[in-house]
């Protein structure tokens, strides 16, 4: 289980270490999204994602001598990132498996940060993660399966209540769902009435297709310009949250998750990659079921976006 006060220990543990990340409206996308449009800009976070919450959390709760041995984590590249960053912090030797596909932006930005980079093919990254954590007796970091990690990642669930109190739903990008159960937990424990949306690519509607069938499916591999929401199947501790506590998942096609970013870039003025501009996508597809006059927090995950995908 996951609960609220495990996620205001959690702030209480990394609050030092993190930013709290403003809350930025954007008064220009009102008409073209049809309602009121707030950000939670985690794309300014430390380590331009909100991964580092997580990773921070997970690693400070660990005992020192098992932080000493080093740790090992699976990731597309925001939450290889946020481990490379706590390690060197917590002075820990850090491996990270990283897919051949993740942008050169992330894989150099771990590479920056003193971590060992492991790349191999997108469905075999928990195997040979595995496989690293057994061999050397690493700690595995899973990216999103792992209560402290989800209370970490619910610490900006906490930061939007406070920070716009009267909001009416909240959009998060959804991969395997860490995220979204964090900032479920924490909102729908202080405000029930906040609607939680999440949205994911159409090319890899593994919650969509799993809250369907009422169990965890396990997809085919896809590519997809949301290179951050690629896994192939529902967190086996994220989905009954997720089927219990979020309002309703929604797909986005390509093309849209496409616009998304470029709408954020063009009108809103906030650097955003791919995978985090997806609820903006989601509403320009109409997809959402949000009215004019509501107050809509999109979380903006990351931004860490090379130049070349962006123009």
């Amino acid at each position: 289980m996951l609960t609220l006060e495990q996620i205001h220990a959690a702030k209480r543990r990394i609050s030092s270490y993190t930013f709290e990340t403003p809350i930025i409206q954007l008064n220009g996308l009102d008409q073209l999204l049809g309602c009121q449009v707030f950000i939670k800009a985690e794309n300014m976070q430390k380590t331009n994602s909100f991964k580092l919450r997580g990773a921070l959390n997970k690693m400070l709760s660990m005992p020192l001598e098992q932080l000493q041995k080093g740790v090992v984590a699976a990731s597309s590249g925001n939450h290889g990132k946020g481990v490379a960053y706590a390690a060197k912090l917590l002075n820990s030797k850090a491996t990270i498996v990283l897919p051949y596909s993740a942008p050169s932006v992330k894989v150099d930005g771990i590479r920056a940060l003193g971590a060992e980079v492991v790349q191999c093919k997108l469905a075999e990254r928990h195997v040979l993660t595995e496989k690293l954590s057994r061999e050397h007796g690493y700690c595995n970091i899973h990216p999103y399966d792992d209560y402290d990690i989800m209370a970490g990642q619910g610490t900006a669930g906490l930061e939007i209540v406070a920070q716009l109190p009267d909001v009416d739903t909240i959009v998060v990008p959804i991969g395997g769902g860490g995220l979204i159960s964090g900032i479920a937990t924490a909102v729908k424990s202080i405000a029930p009435h906040i609607k939680i949306i999440g949205v994911e690519p159409a090319v890899v509607s593994r919650y969509t297709k799993s809250l369907e069938a009422s169990e965890r499916l396990l997809l085919a591999e896809q590519k997809s310009l949301a290179d951050a929401l690629l896994t192939l199947q529902p967190g086996e501790r994220n989905f009954p949250i997720v089927q219990q506590l979020v309002d309703k998942v929604v797909s986005v096609d390509e093309v849209l998750i496409q616009r998304g970013m470029n709408t954020l870039f063009s009108e809103g003025k906030i650097i955003a990659e791919p995978s985090s501009s997806i609820g903006i996508g989601a509403a320009l597809q109409g997809a959402l079921p949000i009215r004019k006059n509501e107050k809509v927090c999109f979380l903006i995950s990351g931004g860490n976006v090379g130049l070349e995908t962006l123009i």
